[in-house]
């Protein structure tokens, strides 16, 4: 199983400071959404980032890119058209707790 992280790209510059109340309701089905995935054991971690752009960041496990890529445009965040995605393969090296 391959790890890959995803980035989800806000519309614009302090993003959650400026956050409209359509946005916080597709923001809930997106941490839903991720929840369900750590749940699935598909999700190995996922946040903000902090300070004037607040990427996204979600770190998956798939079998290959296309699966890779089907998990993260399932992402509500990016269905509804709020965040621009942008997927690249990687590989946990160090993770606290993993051998």
């Amino acid at each position: 199983m391959a790890e890959w992280i995803y980035f989800i790209h806000p519309p614009r510059e302090r993003f959650v400071e400026t956050i409209t109340d359509d946005e916080i309701a597709v923001m809930g089905t997106h941490r839903a959404h991720l929840a369900g995935l750590l749940d699935a054991g598909v999700l190995v971690l996922a946040g903000p980032t902090l300070g004037d752009v607040n990427t996204g960041v979600a770190v998956i496990e798939a079998e290959d890119e296309d699966a890779a890529r089907a998990v993260m445009m399932s992402d509500p965040a990016i269905t509804s058209g709020l965040m621009t995605p942008e997927l690249r393969e990687m590989r946990v090296t160090f993770l606290r707790g993993r051998v």
